[in-house]
């Protein structure tokens, strides 16, 4: 019976911004998706029976035979009835995880909804997956794992201290890496691949889809893109006192396409490994607030205003990796210039000017 499921790669939380680029790096490859998203970080149809508009669009981006492999169910990764409906009609040979809530500063101040949602949803999900023999998965980490580094501490790998996280939604992914590090060390038929982002930017490169924040945006890139758009007056800069070469804060920023297509190369070598495996996705490569900000203003064709503000608690003057080790392991390497990614970026913004919405 179980030859008649169709099969594919469930993908948590496959509307938001890494996971819809990863979503058509996958049905590029012919990979039959199933997404499972609640939409609380992405935008949705007003008609419940369409596709949220970012899969819409995902849809003109691959051709339509490869559309039709792409999947969409509305709910939460921690919903065990709706899991249990999800395993039971499909064949799921691996799971990307890139569900979870993500805001920093939100992590602060709900700090239960986060442990709630991020850490009890997939152990909910990792139950429902040992229930139907599913023992692949990718992990959507993050940089945020390491502990704060020193000046000697730089470039980090995969062997730096982590923990001592600056914010619950920090926590919730070091705490996720250690469940499913003694999951595999318990049960030898798992592998999980956990990939640790660095600074996603960008988007794909036809402009259809990209970063989407709802509300006011979190990180740097959508907050310089919506005031170059005019939905913002100009950006804060939080600091400009740091031992840095202008005074801001310097970051490994990687391309949101090169991301993705990190996570179709952890997926080839899935198979080929076994037990718990991490991997830092980034260029190595740091660059200023001030600069990402030039950067930005001239491929817009203007300056775009800030103003210097107050240093935020817990921010670190400079963070970027060494990812060898995913260019060694995965055959992976982020091959796109800070300059795409504003380009890219600002195809989406200025074609979009108001994300999703019309």
């Amino acid at each position: 019976m179980g030859s008649d499921k169709e099969q594919g790669v469930l993908v948590t939380g496959g509307a938001g911004f890494i996971g819809s680029h990863t979503v058509v790096e996958l049905l590029e490859r012919n990979v039959p998706v199933i997404v499972i998203d609640n939409m609380t970080n992405a935008t949705a149809s007003k008609d419940e029976e369409e596709l949220p508009p970012v899969l819409q669009r995902i849809k003109k981006i691959v051709n339509p035979q490869q559309g039709e492999k792409l999947h969409f169910i509305k709910g939460s990764f921690g919903d065990v009835e709706l899991l249990e409906k999800i395993f039971t009609k499909y064949a799921i040979s691996a799971v990307i995880h890139f569900g979870g809530f993500k805001a920093v500063g939100e992590s602060k101040e709900l700090p239960m909804m986060y442990y709630s949602n991020n850490v009890g949803g997939t152990l909910k999900l990792i139950q429902s997956m040992q229930k139907h023999n599913v023992t692949n998965m990718i992990f959507s980490s993050s940089a945020t794992v390491y502990s704060a580094p020193g000046p000697d501490d730089l470039p980090l790998s995969e062997k730096s201290l982590t923990g001592s996280c600056t914010c619950p939604y920090a926590s919730t992914k070091f705490f996720i890496e250690n469940i499913l590090r003694d999951l595999c060390y318990a049960d030898k038929n798992w592998t999980v691949i956990s990939l640790r982002y660095f600074n996603p930017v960008g988007a794909h490169a036809s402009g259809e889809i990209g970063e989407d924040p709802k509300g006011i945006p979190n990180n740097l890139m959508p907050f310089i893109a919506q005031v170059a758009v005019k939905r913002r007056e100009h950006l804060n800069i939080y600091g400009n006192d740091y031992q840095t070469k202008d005074g801001t804060g310097v970051r490994d920023y990687v391309h949101v396409v090169d991301l993705a297509k990190g996570h179709t190369a952890a997926l080839d070598v899935l198979p080929k490994k076994n037990g718990f495996h991490t991997y830092n996705l980034g260029t190595g490569i740091g660059t200023s607030v001030l600069e990402m900000l030039k950067y930005f203003g001239e491929v817009v064709g203007r300056e775009l205003p800030y103003k210097i503000c107050d240093r935020r608690p817990g921010d670190l003057a400079v963070m970027y990796c060494d990812a060898s080790l995913a260019e060694k392991e995965l055959g992976w390497t982020a091959t796109k210039s800070v300059k795409e990614m504003c380009e890219d970026l600002w195809k989406f913004q200025s074609k979009n000017p108001n994300g999703y919405l019309p």
